[in-house]
């Protein structure tokens, strides 16, 4: 088959590798976001799929908006057979579904319809799911709404983070890439429409989407700190006995029955454990950083504050 793959982020990036491997199918372009600035510097980067194709012969597309006519006609002159999209950033108009003469086909991080949209891998931690997965559809106009051509999944183990759910997943992709073509390849694959209960989404984060709630359940901000690491990074104010504010990132927590006080309050910190009350529970924090400084451990932290208060 003639195969466009479609996509941007660092998750993808096994996914094109496979297809790239692939001797019964033609990789025949790649459209992916343009390059961006970033960091301090505000330095000019290429995509991780981009990055990703060094080297290759294929033809890479960096269209501003996917919608514009110019993108479509050129994505209409690949003559693709399949369209394979995974982790683009962009919403595909009918203008573009309508193009390949087989499907368009989208890999999404999630047990479909569970976690629809853009963030479905820490939705899953933060929600305490005992699974997660690659569910790969049929793409239509609706926001991950299309019917299903088969599901892969894996166990979210109690310490699973973003940042390794995300590798997971990611190398999961793949197979599941692999064995939805080979049921294309029969003329029998399955559509299945997705089912209407169960339905959840997943909305684009932001960074202040990270700050802790400490009224909520210690199980729950546990899990939040989890699945937001690294991105956005889960974080809460904290001031000195001066009263100056401070952004204090928190990278690892685990949970603690007793109970120290109104939720915030922070126990009087010692060489081998700092505690804070919560809705229900505590939580003690293991490892923290300051905006600023370096990730340390939060004993040797707060060792070095006076009268630390946190915020909420």
């Amino acid at each position: 088959m003639r195969i466009v793959f479609i996509g941007t982020g660092e998750i993808g990036v096994p996914s094109l590798r496979a297809l790239l491997n692939a001797p019964q199918h033609q990789l025949v372009g790649v459209i992916t976001q343009p390059d961006k600035p970033v960091g301090r510097e505000q330095r000019l980067t290429a995509p991780p799929i981009k990055t990703a194709l060094a080297g290759s012969p294929v033809p890479i597309f960096q269209p501003a908006r996917i919608r514009h006519e110019d993108a479509v006609a050129q994505l209409r002159a690949l003559a693709p057979d399949l369209i394979v999209v995974m982790a683009y950033g962009q919403i595909l108009p009918k203008s573009v579904l309508e193009i390949p003469r087989i499907a368009c086909l989208n890999l999404h991080a999630s047990l479909l319809p569970r976690h629809r949209g853009a963030a479905p891998i820490q939705a899953a931690i933060a929600a305490g799911d005992a699974e997660a997965g690659i569910t790969v559809i049929y793409m239509n106009e609706g926001l991950d709404t299309g019917d299903m051509l088969l599901q892969k999944t894996l166990s979210i183990s109690p310490n699973e983070t973003g940042g390794s759910l995300h590798g997971s997943l990611a190398e999961l992709a793949p197979e599941a890439l692999h064995s939805a073509l080979k049921l294309l390849a029969t003329g029998k694959a399955p559509r299945n429409p997705q089912p209407a209960a169960g339905v959840t989404y997943a909305p684009k984060l932001t960074r202040d989407d990270g700050k802790i709630d400490w009224s909520q359940p210690a199980a729950a901000i546990e899990r939040k700190i989890r699945a937001f690491d690294p991105w956005p990074g889960a974080f809460t104010q904290l001031s000195d006995g001066s009263g100056k504010m401070r952004h204090l990132k928190i990278f690892r927590a685990s949970l603690d029955a007793r109970e120290v006080g109104p939720p915030g309050t922070l126990s009087q910190p010692n060489d081998t454990e700092v505690l804070v009350a919560t809705g229900q529970g505590a939580l003690r924090l293991e490892a923290v950083q300051l905006e600023g400084k370096r990730r340390m451990s939060a004993v040797d932290f707060f060792r070095g504050f006076s009268s630390p208060r946190l915020h909420f």
